[in-house]
């Protein structure tokens, strides 16, 4: 039965050394379950009889579907709107208007934020719900543009539908509910098409070596995310982050996440808040 198949320990170093190789995520043991429970459905589905048929069924599939099916299932994508609120409030409060004066000095309309690692599209709706109520108050015309980016294709496909439970919006201020959201005879909430237009989603592994950018951004939110790479892919990913944003930009991390500051190239604002020397 498909739900007897165990993991052995070389299965697990085969199907972790390719996700780290493919996408810089670092399976540790104590994910050995979760990969277990994830790709339990995949295996089912397929018909695979061990994990090492379906290793090498993935390895092998020319179109690259079953890679992309796998970091699927693997990544993690659990948010929620306004997560770790602190850093919302710092970029209201402080970023944005210090962005704000600076295009004015400069004679420049383009704001241009980017959301790295993006999941099912909380993050990216709520800065979109933030800068347009912002600059609603201020009456200045700027163009906006937010870029949400991730790996998981599941997950783009959520944020671009931009359908959402009624619980998931509990910490959206009921103000900016009325105002970006309409009810859906489900019981679900639904962002409105001129939030939406806010915000570019694109599928894009953070590994690679460069990113198909023309411009550089004021902000850059990478959130929760380099948790699940070492510190030789953290380090070179802060340094990729550095080369695509402005001088005096900002780069917001996950609580839990730090980056090296005697590398010379942010300085410390706040706990998780950097910016771009």
């Amino acid at each position: 039965m498909i739900g007897h198949i165990k993991i052995t320990n070389e299965e697990f170093m085969l199907i972790s050394r390719l996700v780290y190789q493919k996408f810089g995520i670092k399976l540790s043991e104590k994910k050995r379950a979760l990969v277990v429970n994830r790709l339990h459905k995949v295996l089912y589905l397929g018909k695979f009889h061990s994990f090492t048929e379906y290793y090498n069924y993935v390895i092998q599939e020319p179109s690259g579907r079953a890679l992309l099916t796998l970091v699927d299932q693997i990544s993690t994508n659990h948010t929620y709107f306004f997560r770790e609120k602190d850093h919302f409030d710092y970029f209201t409060t402080e970023a944005l208007p210090r962005i704000t004066e600076i295009l004015h000095k400069k004679n420049k309309k383009d704001l241009r934020i980017w959301c790295a690692g993006c999941s099912s599209g909380e993050e990216p709706y709520t800065l979109a719900m933030i800068i347009s109520n912002y600059f609603s108050d201020t009456h200045l015309k700027i163009n906006i543009g937010i870029l949400a980016t991730d790996i998981s294709i599941s997950a783009l496909d959520k944020a671009k539908a931009g359908i959402y439970p009624a619980d998931r919006l509990s910490q959206i201020p009921p103000v900016y509910r009325q105002r970006h959201f309409r009810p859906l005879s489900n019981g679900s909430w639904e962002v409105k098409q001129s939030l939406r237009e806010m915000v570019l989603f694109r599928r894009l592994n953070l590994i690679r070596p460069d990113y198909p950018f023309k411009g550089l951004f004021q902000a850059v939110f990478c959130r929760n995310v380099m948790i699940y790479f070492d510190q030789t892919t953290q380090q070179a990913l802060v340094e990729r982050f550095h080369r695509y944003t402005e001088p005096g930009g900002y780069l917001f991390i996950g609580h839990s996440e730090s980056i090296d500051r005697s590398s010379g190239l942010y300085k410390y604002v706040q706990p998780s808040i950097y910016q771009r020397i």
